[in-house]
C-alpha cells in the first residue's frame, strides 16, 4: 500500500453508497487519497468519510451535481487543493428508473441523460485538462445494454453513449499514457437495482447468470481496482463485461 504522503489521488462520482461506496472504500484499501463526490447525500458520504478515515486513509467529501458543469469543476479545483492533482476518475454516479419508451416522460429523459451521459461528459472533459499524465479513467456502463430487456430503453441509450465516449476518449488523450476504460455490471445487489422490484422479479435476474446470483458491489470494486492498477497499463478504451456471464 502507498503512505498517504505518496498517495494517488482518485475521484469517485456518487460515492456515498453502493457500488460507488465500495470503490471508495476499495481504492483507499489499496492506498489512494480518495474524494468521495456526492449529490445530496451528505451524512452518507460524511459516515463514509470517517470510516475511511478511522483506517489511516487520507478521504475527502465534495458535493457537486455532475451534471453541471460548474459544480464539477468546482469539484476537480477543491479536490487538487486538499488532495493533490487528480490521478483516477471513476464515473460512477448514476441514474435508472425502468419505463417503457412510450411512457418515459421529458423530466424522467432529460434526468437521466443529464445524470448518465452529460455527467460522464463534464468529469471527462475537466479530467483532460487536469489529469495527471499516466491517469486512469473508468466509466460505468451496464450489461442492460446487451440484454435489450423492456423498459430500459432510455437507460440502455444512455450506457451506450458512455461506451462511445469511452472508445473515442481513450483515443484523444493519445501521448499521455492515461487510459480510458469502462466496467459494465451486470445485476448487482444495491438499492440502485432492487428498488421498486419484487423479490421474485429480484430472484429472477439472480438465477441469469451461469453462477446464478447476483453480483455485490464488492465484486465490481474489485474490477476497478484493476483497472486503476498498473496491472492494467496495457488495456486501452475497452468495456469490461463484469456480470457473472449473464451475456
Amino acid at each position: 500500500m502507498n503512505t498517504i504522503e505518496n498517495s494517488q489521488v482518485a475521484i469517485v462520482t456518487g460515492a456515498s453508497r453502493g457500488i460507488g461506496a465500495a470503490v471508495a472504500r476499495r481504492l483507499a484499501k489499496d492506498g489512494f487519497a480518495v474524494a468521495i463526490n456526492y449529490a445530496s447525500s451528505s451524512k452518507e458520504a460524511d459516515a463514509l468519510v470517517a470510516e475511511l478515515a478511522s483506517k489511516g486513509a487520507k478521504t475527502i467529501a465534495v458535493k457537486a451535481d455532475v451534471s453541471k458543469a460548474d459544480e464539477v469543476r468546482a469539484m476537480f479545483e477543491v479536490v487538487e487543493q486538499q488532495l493533490g492533482k487528480v490521478d483516477v476518475l471513476v464515473n460512477n454516479a448514476g441514474v435508472l428508473k425502468t419505463v417503457p419508451l412510450a411512457d418515459t416522460s421529458d423530466a424522467l429523459y432529460d434526468q437521466t441523460f443529464d445524470i448518465n451521459v452529460r455527467g460522464t461528459f463534464n468529469t471527462l472533459r475537466e479530467a483532460a485538462a487536469r489529469m495527471n499524465e499516466g491517469g486512469r479513467i473508468v466509466n460505468f456502463s451496464s450489461t442492460t445494454l446487451a440484454l435489450n430487456m423492456p423498459g430500459y430503453a432510455i437507460y440502455n441509450a444512455t450506457k451506450a453513449a458512455v461506451e462511445a465516449f469511452t472508445h473515442v476518449f481513450a483515443k484523444e488523450l493519445r501521448g499521455r499514457n492515461i487510459t480510458v476504460n469502462a466496467v459494465a455490471p451486470g445485476p448487482i445487489a444495491t438499492s440502485l437495482f432492487l428498488d421498486g422490484k419484487t423479490e421474485e422479479q429480484i430472484q429472477t435476474f439472480a438465477k441469469m447468470p451461469p453462477l446464478q446470483r447476483l453480483g455485490q458491489p464488492e465484486d465490481i470494486a474489485s474490477v476497478v481496482s484493476f483497472l486503476v492498477s498498473p496491472d492494467a497499463g496495457w488495456v486501452n478504451g475497452q468495456i469490461l463485461r463484469a456480470n457473472g456471464g449473464i451475456a
